[in-house]
């Protein structure tokens, strides 16, 4: 992928993976060097992505200081998760056999089903690997208020004033 097909939106680019997972409309948060996108379709509740800006292929050509942004992002994504809807453990997989950007699905684990908004969810794969193929049907409407639950519960500044609309 060359830079043309990056979109840019303010300092973040918006490669084509980003695209693919509904950027810059299911940008949960922004950081300078990852966004945090909410995941189309939820495996389970609260699902999400950690894609890395701009047009890295390959976990080795994002630049070194993403790696130092990293564990801030984790730290506040799983405090997030936890506080909006007390997820059990957290998976985090990184295939990259679609979309070629670096990114990983972040897949929140849960014993038992979870209410949300008048939804019910399910984790298929409990207590096995996240099953990718099943997912919880959800809407436009639904999406934004598992969007707004998360980020109203992510902790710190906003560092990217992505707003909560």
């Amino acid at each position: 992928m060359n830079m043309k097909d990056d979109l840019h939106e303010g300092e973040q680019a918006l490669n084509a993976t980003m695209r693919r997972f509904g950027a810059p409309d299911s940008r949960i948060r922004g950081y300078e060097y990852w966004s945090v996108l909410l995941r189309q379709p939820q495996v389970t509740l609260g699902s999400m992505i950690l894609a890395a800006h701009g047009p890295a292929t390959s976990w080795a050509g994002l630049d070194p200081r993403s790696f130092a942004e990293l564990h801030r992002v984790v730290s506040e994504l799983e405090t997030a998760l936890r506080s909006a809807f007390h997820c059990d453990k957290l998976n985090y997989l990184m295939l990259m056999m679609v979309d070629p950007h670096v990114h990983f699905h972040i897949i929140p684990r849960y014993a038992g089903p979870r209410e949300f908004a008048g939804g019910t969810f399910a984790d298929a794969g409990w207590p096995g690997p996240p099953n990718l193929g099943m997912s919880n049907e959800t809407d436009p409407a639904m999406n934004d208020r598992i969007r707004i639950r998360l980020q109203d519960c992510w902790p710190g500044e906003n560092p990217a004033g992505d707003s909560r609309n």
